[in-house]
């Protein structure tokens, strides 16, 4: 089968990350660029040799000639686009968050059934070398069934200055950080049944809450906690690590900090190194987000050309985006949130 071609919007922050692991996917190729900003749509442009350039994506949808699109903007956008894919036929990735609010998120999944065309949301981290280890030691039962566990992102980064924008919004970071936690609390201990959470905002300089701690009533019978926070000055800085401890009936997992995978049973200690591959674009400490760009883009290639479902459907980050949903319910009303009520 012939390459796929695909056409990137949005030439923003992240988009240049994307590009990068577009040119290491194997099967795929973008073949063209839409950015309102014609200065950021020369830069990338340039940097990667695209010489089909828009700003305007009516003009980009109509002259076609592309398998699908990367849709890289920010969240204000996202159901036009994805709409304006479905109405075009065209499959559609999505960058997280995936909407601004739950209806919406309903409507752009119900808008590409019904065109028939895939539709995967960019939560790229669950694709992490580490988390994949993590899942990997859970799906060979090495602790046994899991009854309790916690997912941590703490820490002092300063997001803001690459990112500025996300200190303007009233929400911020359940939206767009715990929106990630949450996903792989899914992905590693399965669907949720209700949730509980806890907000705060420490730094006055911004808008929104910038530390936020959630309870996970999983549909299993298990408890989690997602405690996320941009506001935790430790020694050594673990951005943009996710810690995570599960407790099984036979063991235990530990990834600490420095990607230390410790599994704990029956069987003694082992202690595993599961670094993300540094690749020859990526930077420390982006590279483990990086080299997760690369594995989820080459999955919604893979996917494409067999036809099966991807990890992050547009179906599936429904249950993630209710989870964010019913975070911030549950911090403004101080109750417990019953998520299969959400996606009624």
């Amino acid at each position: 089968m012939a390459n796929l071609t695909g056409a990137l919007i949005g030439c923003g922050f992240f988009a240049v990350n994307q590009m990068h692991g577009w040119s290491d996917v194997k099967g795929a190729t973008i073949v063209a660029i839409c950015d309102r900003d014609p200065q950021r749509l020369k830069i990338v442009g340039d940097q990667f040799g695209i010489e089909r350039r828009y700003s305007d994506t009516a003009a980009l949808f109509a002259d076609g000639g592309f398998d699908f699109v990367d849709i890289a903007t920010t969240v204000q956008s996202h159901r036009t686009l994805v709409e304006m894919a479905a109405g075009h036929k065209v499959p559609a990735i999505c960058q997280k968050p995936f909407a601004q609010t739950l209806s919406d998120a309903k409507a752009m999944v119900a808008a590409c059934r019904n065109a028939g065309v895939p539709l995967m949301v960019h939560e790229n981290f669950r694709w992490q070398t580490p988390i994949q280890a993590v899942r990997k030691v859970l799906d060979n039962g090495a602790i046994g069934t899991p009854f309790w566990g916690r997912l941590s992102f703490r820490s002092g980064y300063d997001v803001f200055s690459g990112q500025p924008y996300l200190a303007e919004g009233e929400r911020f970071i359940i939206e767009d950080l715990g929106i990630h936690t949450l996903d792989i609390a899914r992905f590693l201990l399965g669907d949720v049944k209700s949730l509980t959470a806890r907000t705060k905002r420490v730094n006055p300089a911004i808008k929104g809450e910038d530390v936020a701690t959630i309870l996970l009533d999983h549909e299993s019978g298990m408890t989690s906690i997602v405690d996320v926070s941009y506001a935790t000055k430790l020694a050594v800085e673990p951005f943009p690590e996710t810690l995570v401890e599960i407790d099984g009936s036979e063991g235990t997992i530990r990834l600490s900090q420095g990607y230390r995978l410790e599994v704990t049973n029956g069987n003694g200690t082992e202690i595993i190194d599961v670094s993300p591959t540094l690749l020859p674009w990526a930077s420390r400490p982006w590279h483990n987000i990086q080299e997760s760009v690369f594995a989820i883009q080459q999955h919604w290639t893979d996917r494409l050309m067999s036809g099966g479902e991807t990890s992050t459907s547009g179906a599936d980050n429904l249950k993630t985006f209710a989870l964010v949903e019913a975070g911030y319910e549950s911090a403004s009303t101080g109750r417990s949130i019953d998520i299969g009520v959400l996606l009624k």
